[in-house]
C-alpha cells in the first residue's frame, strides 16, 4: 500500500479566507493520499476547520514551535527540527515566514518547503515594509517554489522580493463552478429572508480591519433606493462593523450570521457581490459571485480589473473611497437588467477561466514533483 503524503500546512492563522478556503479545498480533494498537520499562527483562529470534509485525515498541531517573533536561532532550529518529521511543508503569507527563514538557516535533513503568498493584511495594504522585502528575499531561496495566485503578486515577486522567474508560480484561484449554477437554498442564511423590493448586497468576508467592511456599510447605507447588507463572517471586527451601520441608520438592514461554509448554497440570494477590502489579489470569494451570476462592485485592488468580465469592468471603481463604491452600487441597485447582463458574462467567464479542475491539477503535480512522487496527489 503506498504511503499517505505527511504534509505540515504552517498557517499565520487559520480562520476561514481566500487561502483558508482554496488550503482546505485541496486537502478535501487529496483525499487518503495524504494526511495534514495544521499550525496556526494564532491558536485559537482555527475555524476554517470546519470545512475539512470528514474522514480526511488531519490534526491541529499542539505546541509547535512558534511562528513569530524577534529572529533567534534557537526559534529557527525549533522550527526546522519540528518540520523534519514531515514529507512536505506548505507555507501561508507573511505570518508563516519564519518557517522558510528555519529552513534558510537550518535545512539540513529539512523537506521540501513551498511557499505560498496570497496578499497583505493592513500593515502592507498602503504599501511594502522595506524590512520585510529584504527579510523574504534572504528567507525564499530555500522554498522549493513560491505560489502566487495574481499577475499583481506576481510582479511584486519579481521586482521586490527579487525571486528568479524559474522559483515563482501564478496558479490561479479556481472553484467548482459548475456548483454555483445551481439555485440557492432559500434559507441558508440564517435569519435572512428577503424582502419585496428590497436590494440585497453582500459579501463574503472575515471581519478583519483590511476588509474596510465599515466603509461598505457606509457605501451601501448611501445608496438611494431600499438595500439590505449581508456580511457573511467572523472576527474581531464586528463591533465596528455594527457601530459604522448604527451611524448610518442601517437598523435590521444590516445583517451578519457569521461564518457560513459552503457558499454555493447562498451566494446566489445576493443581487450584488461586493468587495471593500483595502488589499486582495485574486480574491476566491469574487470567483465565487461570478460563478453564481452576480455583478461585482469593488475597489481597484489586486487583479479584480482583469478578474471580472469586460461588462464589469465600469463597476471596478477607479479609485478607493466610500464614495467611489457607493456609485458603483448605486448605479447597479437602479438597474436589474444590467445586473443580469453583468452577472452573466461573469458567469460565463467564471465557467471559462476559473473551474478548478486547473488550479488542481496545477498545484497536485507542483507538491508532488517536490518529493520526488510524481502523481502521488491524484
Amino acid at each position: 500500500m503506498v504511503q499517505p503524503v505527511n504534509i505540515l500546512h504552517l498557517h499565520s492563522s487559520f480562520d476561514l479566507g481566500g487561502k483558508e478556503a482554496r488550503a482546505v479545498r485541496l486537502m478535501n480533494l487529496f483525499g487518503d493520499r495524504a494526511r495534514h498537520t495544521i499550525v496556526s499562527g494564532v491558536p485559537d483562529q482555527t475555524g476554517a476547520r470546519a470545512a475539512i470534509a470528514p474522514g480526511i485525515r488531519y490534526e491541529m498541531a499542539q505546541d509547535p514551535p512558534p511562528l513569530t517573533g524577534r529572529p533567534s536561532v534557537a526559534r529557527y532550529e525549533a522550527i526546522a527540527r519540528y518540520m523534519r518529521r514531515f514529507d512536505l511543508v506548505l507555507s501561508y503569507n507573511w505570518g508563516a515566514i519564519d518557517g522558510v527563514m528555519a529552513r534558510r538557516v537550518f535545512g539540513k535533513g529539512v523537506p521540501p518547503l513551498i511557499h505560498h503568498e496570497d496578499g497583505f493584511n493592513a500593515d502592507e495594504a498602503g504599501g511594502l515594509k522595506a524590512e520585510r522585502n529584504i527579510y523574504r528575499r534572504i528567507a525564499l531561496g530555500a522554498a522549493r517554489a513560491l505560489v502566487v495566485p495574481s499577475q499583481t503578486l506576481e510582479r511584486i515577486a519579481l521586482t521586490a522580493w527579487r525571486q528568479p522567474p524559474a522559483r515563482i508560480r501564478r496558479i490561479p484561484n479556481g472553484i467548482p463552478v459548475a456548483l454555483y449554477a445551481e439555485p440557492p437554498q432559500a434559507r441558508a442564511i440564517p435569519g435572512f429572508r428577503r424582502r419585496k423590493d428590497e436590494v440585497v448586497i453582500g459579501t463574503l468576508a472575515g471581519l478583519r480591519a483590511v476588509k474596510n467592511l465599515p466603509l461598505l456599510v457606509r457605501a451601501a447605507g448611501g445608496v438611494s433606493v431600499p438595500i439590505r447588507l449581508v456580511i457573511v463572517g467572523e472576527g474581531p471586527e464586528r463591533a465596528t462593523i455594527e457601530q459604522a451601520a448604527r451611524a448610518m441608520g442601517l437598523g435590521d438592514r444590516l445583517h451578519l450570521p457569521g461564518f457560513l461554509a459552503e457558499p454555493h448554497r447562498y451566494i446566489g440570494l445576493f443581487d450584488i457581490f461586493a468587495l471593500s477590502s483595502q488589499s486582495e489579489q485574486f480574491p476566491i470569494s469574487v470567483v465565487e459571485a461570478m460563478a453564481a451570476g452576480l455583478p461585482v462592485a469593488a475597489p481597484p485592488v489586486g487583479d479584480l480589473s482583469a478578474m471580472v468580465a469586460l461588462e464589469n469592468q465600469p463597476y471596478i471603481a477607479r479609485h478607493h473611497g466610500e464614495v467611489w463604491l457607493r456609485d458603483a452600487l448605486q448605479k447597479l441597485a437602479l438597474d436589474p437588467a444590467e445586473r443580469r447582463r453583468v452577472g452573466a458574462a461573469n458567469r460565463a467567464k467564471a465557467a471559462t477561466d476559473y473551474d478548478e479542475k486547473v488550479m488542481v491539477e496545477a498545484y497536485s503535480s507542483l507538491y508532488a514533483d517536490a518529493i520526488g512522487r510524481p502523481g502521488c496527489l491524484g
